[in-house]
């Protein structure tokens, strides 16, 4: 067979670029593909993955770079290639019924359907031998042909069968009304038994950095004062910036960890992970003022841009696991971890020493083959600061030498969101305005690439080239909410009114009965069921991110039909809070904003102004959970908020409100930093 590219060679995802070479005849997620399907009378062969996925490569490489495979696929199935990040509903869709099916999901996704779509066998990855008691995948090609060809009926049945169980799993988590007080502690104190007190973070191994529940805890220390919420937060970041999940010298973090003590990690790195992660630390440096957390938030900024930026100014999506380790292997972590013997080539013997002591390099090793990840058991003292400075500096220069890992370049519309929101008020905080620059080019790059004039989101770009593929529910909530952290750090009212336009198509288009959510949009392409998946997962779900989004901006506008919404999305909060809470942290952190208030906070001054200027600072740096900040010349018509809030004695002033209600103006920072 020759290597004629496939139908992929025209796609904008890197993941699907990578099999655009295989004998493999792969489609991409189309209608003309089901056609196809249904002309031949064949089965479709759907495989679902993406381009930073360990086991994704493994099979790519076992079985559709096969010839021998890949002529079975083609004989007897359409073969349809789908990146799960570019197309989150179909994947959810089909993830569903894996793990109802056969109770464990995961990637590569593998399934047959018919000619309709519907599912009737599924897997994930599959061994080109048997081995361990998995069928080859061969075998199970063999097996999915015959029943097709002998009992047809009995295929239709299965697939009938599961259609139907899925379609009968609507939500019904609307209108039970908002989380109050009882809700929130009851979800503290399930957190509070998951969690790990020696190690920081809940629950066993694999462990995962939780972003969403560390913003919940610290909301709900800012509301209530609860010592044991903020003791969690600020240890499980600092467990985390110490342990090997965190590059030591690179800044950012991995996935998760392999272990329970954080030192281990999947290696790949997530643009989402980073952004929540890097806004997370930022909220911990609010509430302790710790070192710790500020260098983690600007170094983990700094990795965002150095090494996600793409050229169009919008950042990439994650980078690989894998590189090659220098004999030609492409070996998991290899670009990260170091043996004293390699410490010994970069540093000399005696920096060597401190170095493997400081960052805990052994020679037995903590990773595979004697290699060791780097963590920071311990705080060097004072004296040792400026050599540990110049050793990480040629560590550092010492591993750009090696071969760097795989990047997956498309421009995801969501995690951008996330990305701007982080840098923003990460730049704010610490005084870089250049990290507030670099979240308002890839806030432009979202606007000019992936909005259409009716504000329509595309969910992918790439090279500057909006993909086919629409904007989901997180899309809409994720932008529009680094939209409103851009417009309060900025003090430019146009990024609330794109958030505006965002969130109007949330309501027009998402919106169930009672509150409920949906992830694709009313006149999306209807798939076997219309996806809805209210729990934080990697990352915020639409759904409680849309109800972060309209309470935010109900709180800038005073709009009821906004504010009704947060409301009517936030009771699966209620209903899940205290039975799930690690699963639904950011929804937890939304409803400690809607219990504060939120705050609603009116800078009214001159630009030029110093007190102005420490006002807006002092504002930017509450702690009071979900405030929004509106900033600029009294009567601004770009800011509801500074409509009828006058100067004081011909000088700046801040107002500070709850549902449009405000207490007297304030000219003192000090003032303001005691009432936010």
């Amino acid at each position: 067979m020759g290597t004629m590219p496939n139908r992929l060679a025209h796609e904008t995802s890197p993941y699907l670029l990578q099999h655009a070479d295989n004998p493999v005849d792969w489609w991409p997620w189309s209608a003309e593909a089901f056609e196809e399907a249904r002309r031949r009378d064949v089965p479709v062969l759907l495989s679902v993955g993406y381009s930073s996925c360990h086991w994704c490569h493994v099979m790519a490489h076992e079985s559709f770079e096969d010839d021998a495979i890949a002529g079975l696929v083609n004989e007897h199935f359409v073969a349809v290639k789908v990146d799960r990040e570019e197309r989150p509903d179909v994947d959810a869709v089909y993830m569903e019924a894996v793990q109802a099916a056969t109770g464990q999901g995961g990637w590569p996704m593998t399934v047959f359907l018919t000619p309709d779509a519907a599912p009737f066998y599924f897997g994930t990855y599959f061994p080109p031998e048997p081995r361990h008691g998995m069928p080859s995948f061969p075998e199970v090609l063999e097996g999915v042909k015959d029943a097709w060809a002998d009992r047809r009926d009995e295929v239709g049945e299965v697939a009938e069968r599961i259609v139907k169980d899925l379609a009968g799993r609507s939500l019904a988590y609307g209108g039970e009304g908002v989380p109050g007080e009882e809700e929130l502690a009851q979800a503290l104190l399930g957190l509070t038994r998951e969690y790990d007190a020696t190690r920081g973070g809940f629950g066993g191994a694999p462990k995962f950095p939780p972003s969403m529940t560390l913003e919940f805890l610290l909301r709900h220390h800012a509301r209530t004062g609860a010592e044991g919420a903020l003791q969690m937060a600020a240890d499980t970041c600092e467990a985390m910036a110490r342990g090997g999940i965190y590059d030591q010298l690179g800044g950012g973090f991995a996935r998760y960890a392999v272990d329970r003590a954080w030192v281990v990690p999947h290696f790949e790195k997530m643009l989402y992970d980073n952004a929540l992660l890097c806004r997370a630390y930022a909220h911990l440096w609010k509430a302790t003022g710790s070192d710790l957390a500020r260098r983690v938030a600007l170094e983990t900024a700094d990795f965002m841009v150095r090494e996600l930026r793409t050229p169009e100014g919008g950042f990439a999506s994650a980078l690989d696991a894998d590189s090659d380790d220098g004999t030609g292997r492409h070996v998991e972590g290899a670009y990260y971890v170091w043996t004293p013997a390699q410490l010994t080539e970069v540093l000399g013997a005696e920096d060597a020493a401190l170095a493997a002591a400081h960052y805990g390099v052994t020679e037995a090793g903590t990773f595979e083959h004697g290699s060791s990840v780097l963590q920071l058991p311990q705080q060097a003292g004072p004296a040792e600061a400026d050599r540990i400075a110049s050793i990480a500096a040629r560590l550092l220069a010492a591993r750009e030498e090696r071969e760097r890992p795989g990047r997956d370049d498309k421009v995801v519309a969501a995690w951008n969101g996330l990305a701007i929101a982080a840098l923003a008020e990460t730049g704010a905080l610490f005084d870089r305005p250049d990290l507030v620059e670099r979240a308002t080019e890839a806030a432009d790059l979202l606007v000019r690439v992936h909005m259409d004039e009716s504000a329509r989101l595309t969910r992918t770009s790439k090279d500057g080239r909006a993909g086919t593929n629409a904007g989901v529910l997180e899309d809409y909530a994720d932008v529009a909410e680094g939209f409103l952290a851009l417009a309060a750090v900025t003090g430019e009212g146009a990024w609330l009114e794109f958030a505006g336009f965002l969130l109007d198509i949330v309501l027009d288009r998402f919106t169930a009965e009672g509150g409920a959510l949906y992830d694709t949009a009313h006149d999306a392409e209807a798939l076997i069921r219309r996806p809805q998946d209210p729990t934080d997962n990697a990352t915020p779900s639409g759904w409680t991110a849309a109800a972060g989004a309209l309470l935010s901006y109900a709180a800038h506008t005073g709009s009821d039909a906004h504010r009704a919404a947060a409301e009517g999305a936030l009771g699966v909060v209620k209903a899940l809070g205290p039975r799930a809470p690690r699963f639904i942290g950011w929804g937890l952190a939304v409803s400690e904003a809607l219990l504060d208030g939120p705050r609603e906070i009116a800078v009214v001054g001159a630009p030029g102004d110093e007190v102005f200027q420490e006002l807006r600072r002092t504002a930017l740096r509450a702690t009071a959970p979900g405030a929004v900040l509106a900033s600029g010349a009294p009567d601004s018509e770009e800011f509801p908020l500074l409509g009828d809030r006058p100067l004081v004695a011909g000088g700046a002033a801040a107002y500070v409100c709850r549902h449009f209600t405000c207490d007297a103006p304030v000219t003192d920072p000090e003032e303001l930093r005691r009432k936010l």
